[in-house]
C-alpha cells in the first residue's frame, strides 16, 4: 500500500470512529463503506432492509484518471469503488456483494452550465462522502453541488443543492453496469418523466434479460427540458451531417424516445444553495406500477421524513441482536455485517403485489407477504438462510414461499435467481438444503409435499431433461460426476449434490418416505469415490474410473482455472463432505490424522477466507473431542486478519451477505456448520454478551443470551440455562427455547 493511500484510509477510519463515539442506536454502528474495495463489491448507497431500490453513487465509468478501476476496461461487478473519485450519477437498481456485473441503471446526475449528455464529460470529482443506513451524500467538486439520497422499499429520493445559475438534472439511460442496452424515455410534463431500461445477461449468460420501469418527479417545474440520443457513426453521409457518432439533443421533445444511448435533461434557473428534489419510483412490472409505487411510498418530497423513516427501519431490523463489550471497531464490523445480511434477498413485488413470473413475462400477484428475488443460493445456503431462520424467520418463510412460486411458474427450483430469471450461475442444487434446513428449524407454513416434489424432481430427472443437474446420469449410476473436459467443475458439482441429497434424505425420513431416505443417503456417500490415497486428498476422476493424470492439488488458488473444481482447489474442497463427518474422518485416517491434515490447511496457506467452499473448515475441529481449542484459535486469527472497520474490511466478494453472515456468526460464537443439521458449533464469542430477540410467532423463547465469562484463552465449559453441555455443540431446538448460553473461559 502506498503512503498516500495508507494516510487516506487512516483518516477515513478516524472520521468514522469520531462519528460513532456518541452512537446511541444500532444503525450508528454501521459503516456502509466496509467492503467497498478489495473486491468486497458492497456499496454505500441508500437502501432500506430488503429494498427493491438502492440509490448508489456510480463511479466506475468514464475512463477518468481519478479512477483506479473502470467497468469498460475489465471485469467489474459493482457500481461503486472506494478507490474511485469520478462520479457519473446515482443508479437506482443495484446489487450488493456479487461477482458479476448487472443492474446499476437509471442514473440521475446533477450538473450546471450547458447541457452535456456524455458521461465521459459530464462526470465530476466527488468528495466529502458520508454514508449511514438509508442515507448517502457527496459533494461534486466540478459543479459545487451537494448531493444527498435516501430510499423507501420501491422509491429513491435525491436532494441536490445547486449554486446560482443554470442547473440541470440528467437522467442517463445509456450508462450502467449491466451488459444489456436498450431503453425508452418519455417526458410527461415539465415535472415528470417515465420510461424503462433493459437489464440482464448476468455473468454474460443470455436469457436473463428483463426491463425495469421508472417514473421520476421533480419538486419544481423545469424552465427547459429535452431528450438526447447518441447518433451512429456514419459513412459517406457524414459529409452532410454534423452529428456522426455524436450526441444529438431534442429540446422540448415529448414523444417517446427509444434507443441504446439515450437520456433526458431538465434545466432550472437556481438561486445559491437552492434545493431541487427528485423522487423515482421503480417497478419490474410496468410504468403504471412504478407510478403506483411512487404515489404510495412518496413522502411528497420531504427528504428528512424519508431519511428518518429509512433509519427507523434499519434500527428496528438491527435491534434484533444487541451486544455488550468488545471494541468500537468490533461493534462496527458486527453491525455492518448484520446490515449487509438484510440487503438481499430483496423485494420484487410492487405495492399491489404484482411481479413478473419466473422465466416469463406473465404478471402474477403475490397473495401475501412479499415476493423476493436475488437468490445467490450457492453462497447463501451455507449460512445466510439458517441465520435468517434464527433472527428473521418471517423473512425466511417469504424466501421459501418465493422459491416454491418459482417452481410453480417455471417447473424448477432456483439455483441463482435474479428478477425472476434463472442465471445458471454456479453449481449444485442449493435450493434443497435451504428448504430442508428451514423446515427442520420449525418454519413450516409452506407446502412441504410440493417442496418435496420439486426437490425430488431435480435429484432424479435424467440429465438431458434436468435444468439443475445436467450431469446427473453418471452421478446416479456410478456415484460421481466424471471429468469430461479440462475445466468442467465436475468434482464441485458432485460435492454439492452429495450435500443436497443428504438433506433430501433427512426430509424423506421425516416424511416417512423410507425408500427415498435409503436411496438419497446412499447417494450422499458417493464422495468417497474421489478420495485418492496417493495424495491423501480428493482428486478429479475420469469416466473410466481412473483418476485424472497430471494432478496438481494446488491448482485453482486465487481463482485460477482448476480441473474439476470451481473457484478453489482440492485442498479447499477435500473436507466438504461434512454431512458425513464420521465417514470423512475415517477416510482421512482417523481422528488424529484428520486433525493433522485439517490443521495443515491453515498452516500451509491453503485456506481461502475469500470464498465459500472452505469457510466451514475452522469449525470442523469441534467434531474431535479435545481439539476444539483449534477452532477458537483459527477463528480468532481469521476474524482479526480479514474483517476490519475499513473499506477493505471484507476478504473478497460479500456474495449477497454470505461473508457478512460468517463474521456475524463467528463474533457471536456459534455457527451452523451444516445446513439441515440443527447443531450449532460453539467457539469464542467476541462480545461479553449477545442478545438475540426471538420471533415468538415461530419460537417458544423470547430471547437468547450468549454470555462470555472468565479470563482464559480457551473454553473450559459451556452451559445452557445452568445445565452443563457435554460437547461444543448446541441444538437449535434447545437454543430457541430461550435463556442463557454461557461460555466459560
Amino acid at each position: 500500500m502506498n503512503n498516500l493511500k495508507k494516510i487516506a484510509l487512516q483518516l477515513f477510519a478516524f472520521l468514522f470512529c469520531a462519528h460513532t463515539i456518541s452512537a446511541q442506536t444500532p444503525a450508528d454502528w454501521v459503516n456502509p463503506f466496509i467492503g467497498t474495495t478489495n473486491y468486497g463489491t458492497t456499496n454505500p448507497g441508500a437502501v432500506v432492509p430488503r429494498g427493491m431500490v438502492s440509490v448508489v453513487p456510480f463511479n466506475v465509468s468514464g475512463n477518468s484518471p481519478l479512477n483506479q478501476t473502470d467497468k469498460d476496461n475489465g471485469w467489474w461487478s459493482t457500481p461503486y469503488s472506494w478507490d474511485n473519485k469520478y462520479f457519473t450519477g446515482y443508479s437506482h437498481v443495484n446489487l450488493s456483494g456479487v461477482g458479476c456485473p448487472e443492474l446499476g441503471v437509471i442514473l440521475l446526475m446533477p450538473t450546471t452550465g450547458a447541457v452535456n449528455g456524455d458521461f465521459r464529460e459530464y462526470g465530476s470529482e466527488m468528495s466529502e462522502q458520508v454514508a449511514h443506513p438509508g442515507y448517502y451524500s457527496t459533494y461534486l467538486n466540478k459543479y459545487g453541488i451537494n448531493t444527498e439520497v435516501s430510499a423507501t422499499e420501491r422509491t429513491g429520493i435525491s436532494r441536490f443543492s445547486f449554486p446560482a445559475g443554470q442547473s440541470n438534472i440528467l437522467i442517463d439511460l445509456g450508462n450502467g453496469l449491466t451488459n444489456e442496452s436498450g431503453a425508452s424515455i418519455k417526458i410527461v410534463n415539465n415535472r415528470e418523466i417515465e420510461g424503462w431500461r433493459m437489464t440482464g445477461t448476468f455473468c454474460y449468460n443470455d436469457g436473463t434479460e428483463r426491463p425495469v420501469y421508472f417514473v421520476a418527479r421533480f419538486s419544481k417545474p423545469a424552465e427547459e427540458f429535452g431528450v438526447w440520443k447518441k447518433m451512429p457513426k456514419m459513412g459517406p453521409e457524414a459529409a452532410w451531417s454534423a452529428t456522426s457518432n455524436k450526441i444529438k439533443y431534442y429540446k422540448n421533445f415529448k414523444a417517446e424516445m427509444a434507443g441504446d444511448s439515450i437520456g433526458s435533461w431538465f434545466t432550472f434557473n437556481t438561486k445559491a444553495n437552492e434545493e431541487i428534489l427528485v423522487e423515482v419510483g421503480i417497478s419490474y412490472v410496468s410504468i403504471e406500477n412504478a407510478r403506483l409505487n411512487l404515489n404510495f411510498e412518496s413522502q411528497n418530497f420531504d427528504f428528512e421524513a424519508t431519511r428518518k423513516q429509512a433509519e427507523e427501519k434499519w434500527n428496528e431490523a438491527l435491534s434484533t441482536i444487541t451486544v455488550k463489550g468488545g471494541t468500537d471497531d468490533q461493534k462496527t464490523v458486527f453491525y455492518t455485517g448484520l446490515y449487509h445480511i438484510q440487503i438481499h434477498p430483496n423485494i420484487l413485488s410492487d405495492v399491489n403485489g404484482q411481479y413478473p413470473a419466473m422465466e416469463s413475462f406473465e404478471i402474477k400477484t403475490h397473495p401475501n407477504g412479499e415476493r423476493y428475488t436475488t437468490f445467490s443460493l450457492w453462497d447463501t445456503y451455507r449460512n445466510l438462510h439458517p441465520f435468517m431462520s434464527l433472527a428473521f424467520p418471517q423473512q425466511q418463510l417469504n424466501v421459501v414461499q418465493s422459491m416454491l412460486e418459482m417452481y410453480d411458474e417455471s417447473g424448477w427450483l432456483p439455483r441463482w435467481e435474479l428478477n425472476s430469471t434463472e442465471t445458471h450461475v454456479m453449481e449444485g442444487d442449493p435450493a434443497l438444503p435451504v428448504i430442508v434446513d428451514t423446515w427442520f428449524r420449525g418454519i413450516r407454513d409452506f407446502d412441504i409435499e410440493k417442496a418435496y416434489e420439486a426437490m425430488y424432481k431435480s435429484a432424479t430427472t435424467p440429465g438431458a431433461e434436468n435444468k439443475i443437474r445436467p450431469d446427473i446420469d453418471h452421478y446416479i449410476s456410478h456415484g460421481y460426476v466424471p471429468l469430461m473436459s479440462q475445466f468442467d467443475n465436475s468434482v464441485s458439482h458432485a460435492l454439492e449434490y452429495y450435500i443436497a441429497d443428504w438433506n433430501l434424505a433427512q426430509l424423506a425420513k421425516e416424511l416417512g418416505k423410507d425408500a427415498d431416505y435409503e436411496r438419497f443417503l446412499k447417494q450422499s456417500r458417493g464422495y468417497k469415490n474421489y478420495y485418492d490415497t496417493e495424495f491423501g486428498i480428493i482428486r478429479p476422476k475420469l469416466q473410466n474410473g481412473e483418476f485424472m493424470p497430471g494432478f496438481n492439488p494446488r491448482q485453482g488458488e486465487n481463482f485460477e482455472p482448476s480441473p474439476g473444481f470451481h473457484e478453489g482447489n482440492a485442498y479447499q474442497y477435500t473436507f466438504c463432505a461434512h454431512h458425513d463427518m464420521d465417514g470423512m474422518i475415517a477416510l482421512n485416517g482417523g481422528k488424529k490424522n484428520f486433525v493433522t491434515k485439517l490443521q495443515a490447511i491453515f498452516d500451509d496457506g491453503h485456506f481461502d477466507m475469500a470464498n465459500e467452499p472452505d469457510i466451514h473448515y475452522p469449525w470442523l475441529f469441534n467434531y474431535i473431542k479435545g481439539e476444539e481449542w483449534r477452532a477458537q484459535k483459527e477463528l480468532n486469527r481469521l476474524m482479526a486478519t480479514y474483517f476490519k472497520n475499513a473499506p477493505d474490511g471484507l476478504p473478497g466478494n460479500d456474495d449477497t451477505g454470505t461473508m457478512s453472515t460468517w463474521i456475524v456468526y463467528a463474533m457471536m460464537g456459534i455457527y451452523p456448520v451444516l445446513p439441515g443439521d440443527m447443531n450449532y458449533a460453539i467457539a469464542s464469542p467476541v462480545f461479553d454478551e449477545v442478545k438475540i430477540q426471538l420471533d415468538q410467532n415461530f419460537y417458544p423463547g423470547s430471547e437468547i443470551i450468549i454470555k462470555k465469562s472468565g479470563a482464559g484463552d480457551k473454553i473450559k465449559d459451556i452451559s445452557l440455562n445452568g445445565k452443563k453441555q457435554k460437547s461444543f455443540f448446541i441444538h437449535h431446538t434447545d437454543l430457541v427455547k430461550g435463556g442463557v448460553l454461557e461460555i466459560n473461559f
